[in-house]
């Protein structure tokens, strides 16, 4: 019984002294796959700077690059420990394992495959403010496992590429301007006509005020106290002016209709002086 462990011991001892030559080469080879990897992303961070493709596109090229290498690296190092193996081999051990690898890894290679079609596709660039459910904010970082979204409050809401991907995104900077709305009444006793003409002519003076395109002043809904106008203009995406116009409009609006006379109800204010809109209609939130 002790010389068959004494003779396994030594078996497993003068096995272990054989694969130090092959440990030393796979070591050699794994910190050869590393320089590689880095100096080929750096090579490849240069030329891709070079040309006018996306950022997020050209994280995914650089991301292939490294990714590739360390494919072949970890092949090569697999190939000198394990001289019995192979490519071949490789491929069909992992057509017996893909079902276990796939439940195991599901939700990695999910996120992996919605980050690739997310860098792929044209709308929500790095830069771009969105809003996903709850989440109102910019873009600051898509990578193939997650994306970093900065709320304009200041919070970092890091989200799985699978979630950003099947759920809907609205991208509020897809285009330089859009619209914005607000809802203002008037007394009953009030004419239309006059009171539209005031609020348009304040609102079309208001510096933030897209001026390519026409402002609505539309009567909206008899109210209990008062009939709503909604008013519409269209203004910067992003930055300061999406920021201030709003907060500019309605000011302007006040103003215009005391100089004008023309009563805002006191019950609306109270209760209703917020946006309405309509169905279909994208609420004008700021965004910085």
């Amino acid at each position: 019984m002790l010389n068959t462990l004494i003779e396994e011991l030594n078996s497993m001892a003068q096995g272990a002294v054989a694969s130090v030559p092959s440990v030393a080469i796979a070591l050699v080879v794994l910190l050869v796959t590393w320089m590689l990897a880095r100096g080929a992303s750096r090579i490849s961070a240069r030329l891709i700077g070079k040309t006018q493709l996306r950022p997020s596109l050209r994280n995914l090229l650089e991301t292939l690059v490294r990714l590739g290498i360390w494919l072949a690296g970890i092949m090569l190092i697999a190939v000198v420990i394990f001289p019995n193996f192979s490519p071949s081999g490789l491929l069909a051990g992992l057509g017996v394992g893909a079902v276990a690898i796939g439940f195991a890894f599901q939700d990695f290679f999910e996120n992996f495959l919605a980050g690739v079609m997310i860098m792929l596709r044209d709308k929500m660039q790095i830069g771009d403010a969105i809003k996903s459910g709850d989440i109102h904010g910019k873009v600051e970082f898509i990578s193939l496992r997650e994306t970093h979204i900065r709320a304009f409050s200041g919070e970092l809401h890091v989200l799985p590429n699978s979630q950003l991907f099947n759920d809907p995104v609205e991208v509020i900077t897809d285009l330089d301007q859009r619209r914005f709305n607000v809802v203002i009444g008037v007394s009953y006793d009030t004419d239309l006509d006059h009171a539209a003409s005031v609020i348009q002519a304040a609102v079309e003076k208001v510096e933030t005020v897209a001026k390519d395109k026409d402002v609505q002043v539309l009567a909206d809904v008899f109210n209990s106290s008062s009939v709503d106008f909604l008013v519409r203009w269209w203004a910067a995406s992003a930055g300061p002016d999406a920021v201030q116009t709003k907060d500019q409009v309605m000011r302007a609006i006040k103003r215009a209709l005391d100089d004008a006379e023309i009563e805002i109800p006191f019950p609306y204010i109270t209760h209703t002086f917020k946006e309405r809109v309509p169905m279909g209609d994208t609420p004008g939130e700021a965004v910085q």
